[in-house]
């Protein structure tokens, strides 16, 4: 959901943008370990449903506190793209949630991670940037990394692998959707749509299969409303006070929390070509990054 927050009042405090960054990646590894454990229980769509209400609310609750009130955060005339940007973000939520029960947390972060080399890969033909070479080779031997974690052709290969990627695609795009419309929306516009596209979505998806929930898990249901909304604050917050370029490189610690979590809660290993692979591909997304913030 980085895209989703940009810099109000810039201060570029970096220790804390990183610091806010680090704490982020860490609510969004615990999400994803409370998304995992209760679309094990009950349905994908469920789940992603009643996250988004709570999402909805707080963007809802945003909007009311901005000058001029919901009417004006609302106020856009690009409303297709960003009903677009929303309903994607939300499919690409379900689908990555869902990567989680059939992968788990590891294997399925391993291969989302390589998401900015698709960012960087679609950037010209959607946005008209210009990609060098350089950063063609990097989005080449990330891509060698989703590779040998996929291990496609031989006889361990598991199609779900294929999931996580797709996730990866569907947020690569819905990124450059966001790149697109903040040329004349505000980040405000964007992140009122993105609840409030998603939650619509999601209702009319999720509500047809609604299933019981046992005490215990409303209260997970509850934790998982709470860490969505806590993430994105600290998203917020973390841009507001420094850069993007300066911080955006811990967001990759995102993958050492959801490694932790996945070991230690939920008791997976790390396969040697998950290691190799996600290495590969944390590299060349490092490099691209660097790249960006040179040109930059």
């Amino acid at each position: 959901m980085t895209q989703t927050a940009t810099a109000q009042t810039q201060t570029n405090n970096v220790p804390m943008g990183v610091m806010l960054m680090i704490g982020a990646t860490v609510v969004f590894a615990l999400q994803d370990g409370i998304s995992r454990h209760l679309a094990e229980a009950y349905n994908t769509n469920m789940v992603v449903m009643v996250r988004y209400w709570f999402f909805a609310a707080f963007v809802v609750f945003l909007a009311a506190r901005a000058p001029g009130g919901i009417r004006a955060t609302a106020q856009t005339d690009q409303l297709g793209l960003q009903i677009l940007r929303g309903v994607l973000l939300a499919a690409e939520v379900a689908v990555a949630v869902y990567g989680f029960t059939l992968l788990g947390l590891i294997e399925s972060q391993a291969v989302f991670i390589c998401y900015p080399l698709l960012v960087a890969a679609l950037s010209g033909p959607v946005l008209g940037e210009k990609v060098g070479w350089r950063r063609w080779m990097a989005i080449g031997v990330g891509l060698i990394g989703v590779m040998v974690i996929l291990q496609p052709g031989t006889g361990v290969f598991n199609p779900a692998a294929v999931i996580p990627f797709i996730s990866a695609l569907m947020f690569a795009v819905y990124g450059l959707l966001t790149r697109y419309v903040a040329r004349r929306d505000s980040t405000a516009t964007s992140f009122f749509w993105t609840g409030i596209a998603g939650a619509v979505v999601t209702t009319a998806v999720g509500v047809w299969f609604w299933e019981p929930m046992v005490g215990t898990d409303w209260l997970w249901m509850g934790l998982l409303c709470v860490f969505g909304v806590l993430g994105h604050w600290l998203l917020i917050k973390c841009y507001e006070m420094a850069e993007a370029s300066a911080v955006q490189p811990f967001a990759y610690s995102h993958l050492i929390w959801t490694a932790i979590l996945g070991i230690w809660v939920f008791g997976e290993v790390i396969r040697s070509n998950v290691a190799i692979g996600a290495g590969i591909i944390l590299a060349a997304g490092l490099f691209t990054l660097w790249r960006e913030r040179a040109k930059g």
